[in-house]
């Protein structure tokens, strides 16, 4: 899709998701951006403990409350939601948006929910591995969609820039799905509150329990009520409410700082793999890396038994792109071994080399 383009029906790509690529394939996963180890085990105790609770209709009230401690804010600017995928679609008939624009490339199911609820949607591509600042986001936009980090990029962009997109009228959603993979969330806006500024965070990633389908929303008060009008009665469950309360325990924010230190020490190793068989790639702070192997590699992994995360689905990238999961180092020798056997296109002109890593340093608690 080229830069400014308005798109009309939802390309079937942008719904096109990592576990397509492994649903009944008996291949290894590097597709899916779920935590290889699974839920912990207190995780684990909470969730068969919440089918004792199931009779009674779930109260999303407490979840709020105890999500509002956790980022130090208040109750009425925290949304809980069935995941990022309901936060997205509430945003989306939101308001009767005018100009909304959407920072490709990057997870596309925020573009997908504006174009299910009839608006015309901007496309505005930003150079591979460049922040936010260097985004030609028209002055004119009512809605703008960031992912930080995005997906699948990788960019973690500085706080300062994913502010700057701020207007008077303006609302920038931010989808902070993988923010609490960073270590020290240092370039998170969850904690603070800015007029117009709605984060969206996911529990499904680091927690590795998409099918609970809990997430949700963090903003200002005028915006979460408006979005909270907009809920259906009873869409965060019992289940859900049960990983709020155990992942937001102490035990809990304890595990999700080791979780994101041990996925850093992992895709640490998958970059210095990559770059040892010389397959391009950007430089992530995400639990996966963006590379480009070539139109062929992606065929040629799944033949092999490894699926990787197609690229072409999304606006910007095109088939030399792959997205891979980070893993232990014993998960990822099959995909080593045959990268080494593929014919793997090597960088020329026009195609990013592999970049140091530039890996930021926690500043905010």
């Amino acid at each position: 899709m080229a830069e400014g383009a308005l798109e009309g029906a939802v390309d079937p790509g942008l719904l096109h998701h990592g576990d397509a690529e492994v649903r009944g394939s008996g291949l290894l996963d590097l597709a899916v951006n779920v935590h290889p180890h699974g839920p912990p085990d207190f995780l684990r105790e909470a969730l068969r403990a919440a089918v004792d609770d199931v009779r009674a209709y779930p109260d999303p009230d407490p979840s709020e409350r105890t999500l509002a401690r956790l980022h130090g804010r208040a109750a009425e600017e925290v949304l809980v939601t069935a995941g990022a995928t309901e936060a997205f679609t509430l945003v989306a008939r939101m308001r009767p948006w005018r100009r909304p624009v959407v920072v490709h490339p990057q997870f596309t199911e925020p573009h997908a929910a504006l174009l299910q609820a009839g608006h015309r949607v901007q496309t505005v591509l930003l150079p591979l591995g460049r922040t936010i600042a260097e985004a030609a986001v028209p002055e004119h936009a009512d809605l703008v969609v960031v992912g930080n980090p995005t997906n699948p990029t990788g960019t973690l962009h500085p706080r300062e820039e994913v502010v700057s997109l701020l207007r008077p009228g303006r609302v920038v959603l931010v989808d902070e799905a993988f923010m609490d993979a960073v270590p020290g969330e240092e370039e998170s806006w969850a904690a603070e509150r800015r007029e117009g500024l709605v984060v969206v965070r996911s529990l499904t990633k680091t927690w590795a329990v998409p099918g609970v389908r809990a997430g949700y929303l963090v903003g200002d008060p005028t915006s979460v009520a408006a979005l909270r009008r907009m809920r259906p009665p009873w869409s965060f469950s019992t289940a859900a409410a049960a990983t709020v309360a155990a992942t937001s325990s102490e035990r809990g924010v304890a595990e999700r700082r080791r979780r994101a230190v041990e996925v850093q020490s992992w895709r640490a190793g998958l970059q210095d793999a990559l770059e040892r068989c010389g397959v391009p790639h950007l430089p992530s702070a995400a639990p996966f890396v963006l590379a480009r192997p070539g139109a062929e590699v992606h065929g040629g992994l799944r033949s092999g038994g490894v699926a990787v995360r197609r690229c072409d689905t999304f606006p910007g990238l095109g088939p030399e792109w792959v997205r891979i999961a980070a893993r232990p180092p014993a998960v990822l020798a099959p995909l080593v071994e045959l990268l080494g056997a593929l014919p793997v296109e090597r960088p020329g002109r026009g195609q990013p080399r592999p970049e140091p890593r530039r890996e930021r340093t926690a500043t905010r608690p």
